[in-house]
């Protein structure tokens, strides 16, 4: 079965317009505009989302201007300077002076036309959002206050991504190491190393790369959903692309400033676990057994091997996804005599499975259903063949008759 991956270019760094951006830029320019649309129907108080597409650095990307009551943000690479306090810090923009805290902003948000998926992701990023500004300027998440329009421009960005998130349908999304620039900033309150304080304690925990670009390539909002949505960080994955978009920043620089996305599809791949066992005995194997299965294992079982000295032993195997195989490895450690582990990374092929309760004469069974790759194949559920079985003083097979013959 195959996994649909969206994977993320952020190594000249991210903002959220541009995470958006680039997004739109995989869809074809029909539905790209009917994305637009979309977009400007959730209701975003006083945003207007306009799409464009420019040329940087001889790339060609979709550029996402979010306008707020007819006025777009001076500089997204400066989103943080749009938080303010009310210890009275100044702030950089002197349009307005009307500023909303976290509760406000999360009542925005509830009242925008969003499915509940995206509305929960939404929600969720913003919470990171304000939580960093705590932690960075050292006062409570209730004492943190966004500027106007930089607290709507950031909401419309965040709004906008996990609309066209849940519109891809993927499975997972990965990312590079984020590229946060370098150098020092000037901002409302002094000069600041790059990353920002407030970025950098949202990227805690995710690999990042300063190259020699100079400035602020990634903003708290662009860290934010990265942070949220981006389930790997790093190379990107073995895969087959489909469709690749360009996002671009607003600034002009030596490189390109812009994020890419690359969406596509990976064969199943599973992870060989396997270690020989010769001192253990067939009962501490089976706990062991059933431990590797909770820790997410989706299949354990053992071989009868010779080992050194014409021992007899066992081989143990688990088979689990990448996600798990820590969780894995310590249980065969934690639950087995053994010192050392082997693995192999292994591709999958496998069908698509779905179930189907059938109604019967003799009760409800559970039929499972396999396809793909030409052929159909289907099951009845054990159990539930066996238990009429034993009721009806018959043989499976002659159950399973029963229930083809009446179906």
């Amino acid at each position: 079965m195959s996994e649909r991956i969206l994977h993320i270019d952020c190594s000249f760094g991210a903002a959220g317009d541009m995470l958006s951006a680039a997004l739109l830029d995989l869809a074809v320019p029909e539905e790209a505009e009917a994305l637009l649309a979309e977009l400007n129907s959730i209701g975003v108080p006083g945003v207007e989302y306009e799409l464009s597409h420019v040329c940087k650095c001889g790339i060609s990307g979709a550029y996402l201007s979010v306008r707020v009551h007819g006025e777009e943000e001076d500089d997204h690479n400066d989103e943080h300077l749009s938080c303010d306090y009310k210890t009275g810090h100044e702030h950089s923009h002197s349009h307005s002076h009307v500023h909303r805290g976290l509760a406000d902003i999360e009542a925005i948000f509830v009242g925008l036309s969003l499915s509940d998926e995206a509305r929960a992701h939404a929600l969720a990023i913003y919470k990171l959002i304000a939580e960093a500004e705590s932690q960075a300027h050292g006062v409570d998440v209730a004492e943190v206050h966004f500027h106007e329009v930089g607290a709507m421009d950031a909401i419309a960005d965040v709004a906008a991504f996990c609309v066209l998130f849940e519109k891809l349908g993927v499975d997972r999304i990965t990312a590079t190491d984020v590229g946060v620039g370098s150098g020092q900033i000037r901002c409302a309150h002094g000069i600041l190393p790059v990353p920002a304080p407030a970025t950098a304690y949202i990227l805690k925990g995710v690999p990042m790369c300063n190259t020699n670009l100079k400035g602020e390539l990634c903003t708290p909002t662009g860290a934010a959903i990265l942070k949220h949505f981006a389930s790997e960080f790093g190379v990107m994955p073995v895969m087959s692309c489909e469709e690749t978009g360009y996002g671009m920043g607003k600034k002009d620089f030596d490189w390109p400033n812009c994020v890419r996305a690359m969406l596509g599809t990976a064969e199943d791949r599973i992870c060989e676990l396997e270690c020989n066992l010769d001192d253990m005995t067939a009962e501490a194997i089976a706990y062991a057994m059933e431990r590797l299965y909770e820790a997410g294992a989706v299949e354990v079982f053992t071989t009868s091997v010779g080992m050194k000295k014409s021992r007899p032993g066992t081989l143990l195997t688990a088979l689990c996804h990448e996600n798990v195989r820590d969780a894995v490895v310590e249980a065969f450690f934690k639950h087995t005599t053994t010192i050392g582990l082997r693995e192999t990374l292994k591709r999958r092929y496998i069908l698509g499975r779905e179930s189907e309760l059938i109604s019967t004469p003799y009760g409800d069974v559970r039929c499972k259903k396999s396809s793909g790759y030409g052929v159909e194949k289907y099951k009845y559920e054990y159990d539930d063949i066996s238990d009429i079985a034993h009721r009806m003083g018959m043989s499976l097979s002659e159950v399973v008759e029963l229930i083809e013959r009446n179906r």
